[in-house]
C-alpha cells in the first residue's frame, strides 16, 4: 500500500477503505509520512469531504491514537458540554455548578485561550490559589466531592489531533467541516461522558460565520456520535454579538456568578438555562425543555448553584469567598469610558472586533507564549437593538497598561454600527437537534 495512492483516491473522490485510513494515520503518527504528503491529503479532504463511514473510521482512529479516560470511580451521570468558542463565552463557569445542583457530574478537559479572550482554564485561574487536577484520580475525587471536575488537555489525549491541527493551521485547511468535526469529536469521545452537548456558535464572533456552515458542522458531529453510539445534542447558538456584557477573564467570572444568582444578562441566562435543561433531558429527569428551564430557574432561586460553585473552588484550592466578594478577584488599576459618537439604535456589534479590543489589553493571547492579564477587559453597556444617544456610555474598558488603550477604544467604536431603525436581536438559541436521546 502506497501513501500516494491513498492521496490520489481521495483527490479523485474515491471512497477510502478502513485499511487505507488506518494505514495513513498510523504511519503519519509514527513519523513515516512526511508533512507534504499529509498536506496534500488534507487539501483533498478540504475539496472532496468525507463520507459518513470514512469520517467515523477517521475520527475513531484519532480518538484511539492516545490515552482513553474512563471515569469508573464517579458515582453520577456525566455530561460534557463543549462550545466551539466565541467572545465572552463563560458558559461552563455557570453551567457546571448548575449541573452539580442536579447531581449531574462535569468531568471534562478544557483548554487555554488563543486569540480574542482566555479559555475556561484561564478564567478559573483568575481565582487566587485555584489549581487544576493533574491526574485522572484527582479529577474523579473532585467530581465525587463537589460535582465538577475540569483539567487541562494532556499531550497523551488524541496526540494525532494535535499533530494534524498544526498542519491544518499552515495549509489553509482549518475550515474543512469534516476535519473540524473529527478534531472536536475525537477529543470528546476519548474522555467518557454519558451525554455530550455541543454548543455550535454562529455569527461574526464565531468560527462558523454562516448559519448554513454551523448546521453542517452540527449535523456532521451528531452523525459521528450516532455512529459510535454516543448520546449527542447539538445547539446552534448566536455569536453575532458578544455573549453577555463582560469580556475578560475575572470580569466574566463575575458575570457567570451573577447568572447563577439569578442576576445575569437576559440572553446569557437563557442560554445557560437551556443547556442545563438539556442536561436534565439527558439524565432522564424531564422530557420538555420548558419544564427543564423552570426547574433550573427554581434551583437558581434556591441558592444551591452558588454553594456548589463555592465547593468546587474550595476543593480546587481557590478562595471560595470570591463568590460573595468580587473584590477578591484581580482588579484592573485603571478604567476609561467609551462614549457613542452617533444617536440611533445599535444595529450590529462585530463580536470578533470586541474580542480583539479585549485581547490587546492583555485579556487574550496573540501567541501561545503570551501571558494573560486576568484583571483586564471590558463591560459593554449597549447591545443590539438598544437605543443610544450621542455621548451616552457605550462601554467601559478596564486596563493596567495604557500602551494599547487608544487602539482598544477605537476597536470598540468600530465594532458598533448605529442606524436609524431598530434591529430585532436574533434569538440566542437558534436550533437544537439530538441523536439517541
Amino acid at each position: 500500500m502506497r501513501i500516494v495512492d491513498i492521496i490520489q483516491n481521495k483527490r479523485d473522490g474515491i471512497k477510502l477503505s478502513d485499511t487505507e485510513i488506518a494505514y495513513l494515520l498510523d504511519e503519519y503518527l509514527e513519523g513515516n509520512v512526511p508533512d507534504y504528503q499529509m498536506s496534500a491529503f488534507l487539501m483533498a479532504v478540504y475539496f472532496n469531504g468525507m463520507e459518513k463511514h470514512e469520517l467515523k473510521v477517521f475520527t475513531e482512529k484519532m480518538m484511539n491514537s492516545g490515552d482513553l479516560i474512563d471515569f469508573k470511580g464517579i458515582n453520577k451521570i456525566l455530561i460534557d458540554k463543549h462550545s466551539t468558542g466565541g467572545v465572552g463565552d463563560k458558559t461552563t463557569i455557570a453551567l457546571a455548578p448548575l449541573f452539580a445542583s442536579f447531581d449531574i457530574g462535569t468531568a471534562k478537559l478544557s483548554g487555554r485561550g488563543l486569540g480574542h479572550t482566555g479559555g475556561t482554564i484561564d478564567k478559573f485561574e483568575s481565582i487566587k490559589g485555584f489549581t487544576f487536577p493533574e491526574t485522572k484520580e484527582e479529577l474523579v475525587e473532585l467530581v465525587n466531592e463537589c460535582g465538577t471536575g475540569i483539567m487541562g488537555y494532556s499531550d497523551k489525549i488524541v496526540p494525532l489531533d494535535k499533530k494534524l491541527y498544526s498542519l491544518r493551521d499552515v495549509t489553509a485547511t482549518v475550515s474543512s467541516i469534516p476535519l473540524i468535526a473529527a478534531s472536536i469529536m475525537s477529543k470528546k469521545l476519548a474522555v467518557h461522558a454519558d451525554g455530550i452537548i455541543l454548543d455550535v456558535k454562529t455569527g461574526s464572533g464565531a468560527f462558523m460565520k454562516s448559519l448554513d456552515d454551523a448546521r453542517k458542522l452540527a449535523k456532521t458531529m451528531r452523525e459521528i456520535g450516532d455512529s459510535l453510539d454516543r448520546k449527542v445534542v447539538t445547539c446552534i447558538t448566536d455569536m453575532d454579538q458578544p455573549l453577555g456584557f463582560a469580556v475578560g477573564n475575572s470580569l466574566e467570572i463575575i458575570e457567570a456568578i451573577e447568572t447563577i444568582k439569578g442576576r445575569g444578562p437576559k440572553e446569557f441566562s437563557y442560554l445557560v438555562k437551556t443547556l442545563a435543561a438539556i442536561g436534565l433531558q439527558l439524565k432522564g429527569d424531564v422530557k420538555d425543555l420548558d419544564k427543564g428551564r423552570q426547574m433550573v430557574e427554581d434551583m437558581i432561586q434556591s441558592g444551591k448553584p452558588a454553594k456548589m460553585l463555592k465547593a468546587f473552588i474550595k476543593s480546587a484550592g481557590g478562595d471560595e469567598n470570591i463568590v460573595d466578594d468580587y473584590k477578591l478577584l484581580p482588579t484592573a488599576k485603571n478604567s476609561v469610558a467609551v462614549y457613542a459618537k452617533d444617536s440611533g439604535y445599535v444595529n450590529t456589534i462585530e463580536a470578533e472586533t470586541i474580542g480583539k479590543a479585549a485581547m490587546v489589553l492583555g485579556a487574550g493571547r496573540a501567541t501561545k507564549e503570551d501571558v494573560i492579564d486576568h484583571a483586564v477587559g471590558l463591560i459593554l453597556n449597549k447591545k443590539v437593538g438598544d437605543k443610544i444617544e450621542t455621548g451616552e456610555l457605550l462601554a467601559t474598558v478596564y486596563y493596567n497598561d495604557d500602551k494599547n488603550i487608544e487602539s482598544s477604544k477605537q476597536m470598540i467604536l468600530d465594532a458598533y454600527t448605529i442606524s436609524n431603525t431598530q434591529t430585532k436581536e436574533r434569538d440566542i438559541v437558534i436550533e437544537i437537534e439530538s441523536v439517541n436521546v
